[in-house]
């Protein structure tokens, strides 16, 4: 049995952006774009309305931008995933995207190879980061601690969160149930005092973790 489309939503202020993006990603039956937005309140909108699985969100966009707008849906979805689009990576970018809940970062304009497994990634709930924005994120990213020890076991499962793996994964690797994997990784994530993965892994590997 075939699994159902990832639904897609696509945010930027230029319409050729997101009909380019649509027709591209229409290509793939495993892709279904559910909506567009061209500004930020538009995003929180149509997010609330269609709950995908994935927003496209671009940062820099009049009114209510990306930044604010992905703090928002993920605040009321949880389970919809935000990867934030950019032109490059200005100084500052990272940490405010980061903080918002993006779960990972696509350099507009990117490999269609590299742009269609980011997708899948998120959607399956795992970080992966090219290795230019990787070295990127791990330069700038500053964390403050919230000085709560994580235990030998969420460690344990922070290496596997670093390492791109979902909680049904993590699951299968430790030989615990997903819903135990997911309780580790939402007390990993309250010790750490970040709001997705992303920043965590960035931790992981600032700690030597990974």
């Amino acid at each position: 049995m075939s699994l159902p489309p990832i639904t897609i939503l696509i945010v930027d202020d230029h319409a050729v952006v997101r009909q380019g993006l649509r027709a591209f990603l229409e290509l793939d039956s495993g892709f279904r774009v559910v909506g567009e937005a061209c500004n930020g309140s538009e995003a929180i909108s149509c997010a609330r309305e269609k709950h995908p699985d994935v927003v496209l969100m671009d940062l820099v966009m009049p009114q209510v931008d990306g930044f604010e707008a992905t703090a928002a849906i993920r605040k009321e979805l949880p389970d919809t995933e935000v990867i934030a689009l950019t032109s490059f990576l200005m100084d500052g970018v990272v940490q405010q995207a980061m903080q918002a809940g993006a779960m990972s970062f696509l350099l507009q304009e990117p490999e269609a190879d590299e742009f269609l497994r980011a997708i899948r990634a998120a959607a399956a709930g795992q970080v992966q980061l090219s290795p230019k924005v990787a070295a990127k994120l791990v330069q700038e990213y500053k964390m403050v601690h919230t000085g709560q020890t994580l235990s030998q076991r969420e460690i344990g499962v922070l290496r596997l969160v670093a390492a791109g793996q979902s909680n049904k994964e993590i699951a299968e690797s430790l030989v615990i149930s997903e819903t135990t994997a997911k309780s580790h990784v939402r007390s990993i994530l309250g010790k750490l005092g970040v709001s997705s993965r992303l920043p965590a892994t960035l931790y992981a590997i600032r700690a030597g973790f990974v």
